[in-house]
């Protein structure tokens, strides 16, 4: 009996132990190889040809996802290319390509070499135009610059925070070796992304509805009932695994599909579609993947973003990232600077117009930022997080120290745009934090300056 209590006493050691130094479990050691070089050859390409970071804080950045990736050797060697080595039992590698950025080299990607884009540059005007900055507000951008320092004192890593009041940049910082030009990992904002860019296929005039169904041709059971609503509103009833863990449907998706869609487009339905939200990465992929077959493939839905987002908007820094497949990885990866994310904040909080161009529709708007109808959390919109339901009588905030009618995207390591309509006001912070931040305490702290 003391022989088998110490056994199991050795093996609850040992498994808390191997959770506790990895980062996960010993069960799941074989699909912890695969994602750890999976993730460092994507996010290493990625932070190195896009974002233009040095080798050493890349490897910091991914070794706050587990210590497990330190074990990962990193060979920036190849142009363009990036190998991720787990000591020969894993070999995964990345490839950059200006137009569609890293892609996982992953079955046969070769298509992904003949997509163009054309380039848009902007002048000096003031933003979101152009890159002038001439109404930057002294006391507000001191305190700017203040909460930045304050935050990295702090071990949050801030790296860039930007305020924007009545459609002007009024107040902006950045960390070291980040400037305005700096394209930043979104993470999950690419949601938010995915969602205008179905807003701005639908104000086109292309007799897309909300409410269509069937929006695959494999789904030929209830599935067909799932609304394009109800997938932006993370209500669509399907079974997806968000855990971010080895083995998880969320990893195999990111860091070893072929087809990041293909992987929720299996999945079964475990609520009737509209009525139970449930967060879904793979929900947003096969936005992704309806647009882009809409669209009619990879170069248009390039061209598409490129030429009826951006180009009006003044984005100049942003890649949309695509999966080995071709389909852009709606989910989570998009990089832009943090002027041009608040491009696209300062896009919603205008009823959809910017820069004289009303590339929204208004009542698209305000559809895309209302509540949805689910029994269980019902302040999330298209694609967007909302403060409150404020359907409700008594509307709770979820963000009680900010205003009621704000609204955010957000992405891993607490990247977030919020929204603030009542205010004019849009607030930008990019980072890589893996704990908790103070985005109440900070973000007040900006809006009670910009309203004194």
């Amino acid at each position: 009996m003391k022989k088998l209590v110490t056994v199991a006493f050795i093996l609850v050691v040992f498994t808390t132990s191997f959770r506790y130094f990895l980062g996960f479990f010993p069960w799941h050691l074989v699909a912890a190889l695969d994602v750890a070089t999976g993730l460092g050859a994507k996010l290493a390409c990625s932070g190195y040809y896009i974002s233009k970071q040095e080798e050493g804080q890349i490897i910091e950045d991914l070794a706050s996802y587990s210590p497990a990736t330190r074990l990962v050797a990193l060979d920036f060697s190849e142009p363009n290319r990036v190998v991720a080595d787990l000591k020969g039992l894993s070999v995964n590698s990345a490839t950059y390509r200006p137009h569609t950025g890293c892609t996982l080299d992953v079955g046969d990607t070769r298509p992904l070499d003949n997509i163009v884009q054309s380039t848009h540059a902007i002048g000096a005007e003031n933003w979101p135009k152009g890159s002038g900055t001439a109404n930057i507000d002294l006391e507000l951008q001191q305190l700017v610059s203040a909460l930045l320092t304050e935050d990295n004192a702090g071990g949050l890593q801030t790296r860039a925070l930007v305020v924007v009041k009545d459609g002007q940049l009024v107040a902006e910082a950045y960390a070291n070796n980040i400037d305005a030009s700096t394209p930043l990992l979104g993470w999950s904002m690419g949601k938010s992304l995915t969602a205008i860019m179905v807003g701005r296929f639908a104000t086109l005039g292309t007799n897309i509805d909300m409410q269509q169904e069937r929006l695959f041709g494999n789904w030929t059971n209830t599935r067909s009932n799932i609304s394009l609503e109800d997938m932006l509103q993370m209500s669509s009833g399907l079974a997806f695994d968000e855990t971010y863990a080895p083995g998880s449907d969320s990893t195999h998706m990111l860091f070893s599909a072929y087809s990041a869609s293909d992987v929720a487009l299996d999945s079964e339905l475990a609520f009737d579609p509209g009525t139970h939200f449930s967060y879904s990465s793979g929900t947003t992929n096969m936005i992704a993947r309806w647009l882009h077959d809409q669209l009619g493939g990879t170069q248009q839905t390039v061209d598409f973003l490129n030429n009826e987002i951006f180009h009006y908007a003044g984005v100049t820094t942003a890649t949309f990232e695509t999966d080995p497949s071709g389909v852009f990885v709606g989910s989570s990866y998009i990089y832009a600077s943090a002027r041009d994310w608040a491009r696209l904040g300062w896009l919603m909080v205008n009823d959809g117009k910017i820069n004289g161009v009303q590339l929204l529709d208004s009542n698209w708007v305000a559809q895309a930022t209302s509540p949805n109808e689910s029994d269980n959390y019902p302040q999330y919109g298209y694609q967007f997080w909302l403060n409150s339901d404020r359907n409700s009588p008594e509307p709770k905030l979820i963000w009680p120290a900010l205003p009621q009618d704000a609204y955010f995207m957000m992405g891993n390591r607490k990247q977030v745009v919020m929204m603030l309509p009542s205010q004019n006001t849009v607030v930008v912070r990019l980072g890589w934090t893996s704990g908790d931040y103070p985005m109440e305490v900070q973000f007040s702290k900006i809006l009670a300056e910009l309203n004194q």
